[in-house]
């Protein structure tokens, strides 16, 4: 009789322990940790650049004929100037993006001489004139970007881009002095503004860095072709007398610019918590 007591005693204990682990246990069981999706590299983003341009043409001619043969040029050149633009791109993968730009291009002051010597225009006759004005442009540009591979957040990227540019002339005039049959005078015309669109292409090349998984600054070397700029008509300053009623023409305008961007991603990949750790109490 007390061998079944003892083995009712025993029953009870363990049936009370077993109901006190169970109490001790969650009632409702965390769900199976789930490894994170295979990484989505795609996605929008707008960005925006500031830079300093070097320009610099190939050649100033009249807008009817060019000068003849002998007419010498030197010192022509702009000053630096800035530049602005916004876009709206999309990253394709980790390696491969694209966007559109439309950018403005400050006024770059333009400057230089050309002379002839003597009887090259006619017998007696030779001529110097010392031009001046500035320049400036509106450019849209469609731009592909190749990125390199990233080392420390940094990743270096190469680049093309085609577009359109409205290259505006200002305030352009030629002082000169011409020397003719023994007499000499001074010799000096003014251009209405003008504008003129062109087909415009760049290259690209560049460094950039993470700051966030949704925030990147670009250090860039772009060049630029804009095509050619053209003057209104070019009137003596007496108002009346047209010198060229089609102007000047600055031939194959290039452009060297170093520019600092930002990229802010429209939409930035999810971060992914480690797996809940579950204990007891």
């Amino acid at each position: 009789m007390r061998s079944v007591k003892f083995l009712i005693a025993a029953g009870a204990a363990s049936l009370l322990s077993s109901i006190a682990f169970a109490a001790d246990m969650p009632s409702i069981m965390p769900p199976p940790y789930e490894p994170p999706p295979i990484a989505d590299f795609g996605g929008w983003y707008l960005r925006g650049d500031i830079g300093m341009t070097n320009q610099s043409l190939k050649d100033l001619t009249l807008a009817t004929a060019p000068f003849p043969a002998g007419f010498q040029n030197t010192g022509f050149g702009f000053d630096s100037s800035t530049s602005y633009d916004l876009g709206v791109g999309y990253r394709f993968n980790n390696w491969f993006r694209a966007d559109v730009t439309g950018e403005y291009r400050g006024r770059a002051n333009f400057h230089g001489s050309q002379f002839s010597p003597l009887n090259v225009i006619a017998p007696g006759f030779a001529e110097t004139d010392n031009y001046s004005g500035s320049k400036s442009e509106w450019v849209a540009m469609a731009n592909a970007y190749v990125d390199l591979g990233t080392w420390w957040c940094v990743t270096p990227f190469i680049g093309a881009g085609i577009g359109a540019s409205r290259n505006t002339i200002s305030g352009f005039r030629d002082d000169g002095v011409i020397l003719n049959g023994g007499l000499i005078g001074p010799a000096s015309t003014f251009a209405a503004d003008g504008s003129k669109w062109n087909f415009a292409w760049a290259l690209h090349a560049g460094l950039a860095y993470e700051v966030t998984p949704g925030f990147t600054v670009e250090l860039a070397y772009r060049y630029i072709n804009l095509g050619d700029g053209i003057t209104g008509p070019t009137n003596s300053f007496d108002g009346v007398t047209v010198v060229n009623g089609s102007g000047f023409v600055m031939k194959d305008i290039t452009s060297q610019d170093v520019k600092l961007g930002v990229r802010w991603d429209l939409m930035s990949p999810p971060v992914y918590a480690p797996p809940p750790l579950v204990t007891k109490g």
